[in-house]
């Protein structure tokens, strides 16, 4: 079953593409609902890394639901115009391993009506068996919390290009 969220974000597209690869903001949208711990060497890095990430998920801060691989991929998903992320990752142990499918694509784009700001748009393909039905009900919910994060936080945030131009007074030797 689909979960599908389209919104328009008060930001930059640049903007909201480098937030739709960094853990910090995954678990910001996902709080207070979801807290996520990465269970990598080092834990979570300034950007998701391409290939498998692993983490551990609780509900509530409370109740462990288990570990999750988020496995990044974005080379064979790019548009001209529009930029997509994609989770192809799985349950690894807990409740978690009740959804058998996940399939998840974050993609942006210029607003065609806005062009300052970005059109989003959020898939989520799940499948868990007779579950799905239920499974689907909570992740719809969830989506929703998601979405009013997502369009709450992305007026704060900002694209810094790698290769600024030097402050004045600052040594470019």
């Amino acid at each position: 079953m689909k979960v599908m969220l389209k919104l328009t974000l008060d930001c930059s597209v640049d903007a909201a593409w480098r937030a739709l690869q960094s853990p910090a903001v995954f678990r910001e949208v996902s709080a207070p609902l979801l807290s996520v711990s990465s269970l990598e060497p080092g834990g979570f890095r300034t950007t998701w890394p391409e290939g498998e990430n692993r983490v551990e998920i609780e509900a509530f801060g409370l109740l462990p639901m288990g570990r999750q691989v988020i496995d990044i991929d974005r080379t064979h998903t790019q548009h001209p115009g529009v930029r997509i992320i994609h989770d192809k990752g799985h349950a690894a142990s807990g409740a978690l391993t009740l959804v058998t499918k996940w399939d998840h694509r974050m993609a942006v784009s210029v607003d065609p009506y806005e062009p300052a700001k970005t059109l989003y748009r959020d898939r989520l393909i799940i499948g868990a068996g007779a579950l799905t039905p239920a499974i689907w009900m909570s992740m719809w919910a969830f989506w929703q919390v998601r979405g009013v994060r997502l369009k709450q936080l992305a007026p704060t945030w900002s694209f810094e290009p790698k290769h600024a131009a030097p402050m004045a007074g600052e040594d470019t030797a």
